[in-house]
């Protein structure tokens, strides 16, 4: 019998360990957001849900920015394009009374859709630092449309969005219920980690990991890198256009400042703090980001400058994010490809 490979046999328990760190990573947010949500409900708070809720919208933005970012290896600048989309159309038909919660989340998808197929078509032809500055130009064309547009509310944007009841045929949920909507919001952004996680480690996904790492190689191989690019870059865009969607229904209200830099650089800022790559990373760098500035925000009127000394500090002691640090074992180096569960 031919002996095993020593080195083979002392990697399998480092890589099964490892998986089962992020497996826990995983698992321990929705039991810990259980855990609050409990907390709040028998408190009656309603301030903390509210702001975790908004936690989580604002997570669905920095995933899609991971799609682009972590998976494909390109770095968007105008994600808040899509997400301030999702979120003025569903904004301005919940005004009007024409749909409900589903139809202003179809609705927010149908538009993001071919949206993000043209722009993609300029886009995606570019690469590097002209990628970014086509993205970071596309929206802030948009919010500057938006902005001077009367019909969107201009610079007020659109207030008045009622609170709805979202149908699930057997029950109906009352999003006008802090608990109710951060539970509706946390079943939705796990519903799109594991689905976009499946979709990572489907032959799609691996393409654009093989994109990010060698597209000359990819293109020889047979594969066209442009549609696969294109795909993922829509792919993010409806994830931001339906959490976008979902933003108006808990403020009540959107502005221009939904489209602007400040948004798509947040989502960056997040995805960098949680882990690039990882899916999950981007959901509790969404909360950490949230709940510093809150509470930084209570103490002085310059937290953006603690807040940019703390993601530096993040940068250099933390390169791979805080989802890095559950994803290697006894100081060995993970390897590139995204998410290993």
């Amino acid at each position: 019998m031919r002996p095993a490979n020593p080195a083979v046999s002392a990697a399998a328990p480092a890589r099964a360990r490892r998986r089962l760190s992020v497996q826990h990573l995983v698992i321990a947010f929705p039991v810990l957001s259980l855990i609050f949500a409990g907390i709040g409900a028998a408190l009656g708070e309603t301030f903390y849900l509210r702001l975790a809720t908004e936690a989580l919208i604002l997570a669905g933005l920095a995933i899609s920015v991971d799609i682009l970012l972590g998976y494909t290896g390109l770095l968007s600048l105008g994600q808040a394009l899509y997400f301030g989309l999702g979120a003025y159309t569903a904004a301005f038909l919940l005004g009007q009374g024409a749909v409900g919660f589903w139809g202003a989340l179809l609705a927010s998808l149908a538009l993001a859709t071919p949206v993000a197929l043209l722009a993609g078509l300029v886009a995606i032809r570019s690469k590097g630092v002209y990628f970014i500055l086509i993205t970071f130009g596309l929206a802030q064309v948009a919010a500057k449309t938006v902005y001077n547009t009367r019909e969107l509310g201009g610079s007020d944007g659109l207030v008045g969005v009622p609170v709805l009841q979202a149908d699930f045929g057997l029950f109906q949920v009352d999003l006008g219920s802090p608990v109710a909507f951060f539970l509706l919001m946390l079943a939705l952004i796990m519903g799109l980690y594991v689905g976009l996680n499946y979709l990572m480690h489907t032959p799609f996904g691996r393409t654009l990991v093989a994109i990010r790492s060698n597209e000359h190689r990819v293109r020889f191989l047979g594969f066209d890198p442009w549609r696969y690019k294109l795909a993922a870059y829509v792919v993010a865009a409806n994830v931001a256009a339906l959490c976008g969607a979902l933003y108006p229904m808990l403020r009540g209200f959107v502005s221009p400042e939904l489209l602007y830099f400040k948004m798509s650089a947040d989502a960056v800022i997040t995805v960098i703090l949680g882990g690039v790559g990882t899916l999950i990373g981007p959901i509790y760098g969404s909360v950490a980001l949230v709940g510093l500035r809150t509470v930084l925000g209570s103490w002085t009127e310059h937290y953006h400058m603690i807040i940019g000394a703390l993601f530096m500090l993040a940068v250099i002691f933390m390169p791979r994010g805080f989802a890095g640090l559950f994803d290697r074992d006894e100081g060995e180096p993970a390897q590139d490809g995204g998410e290993r569960t």
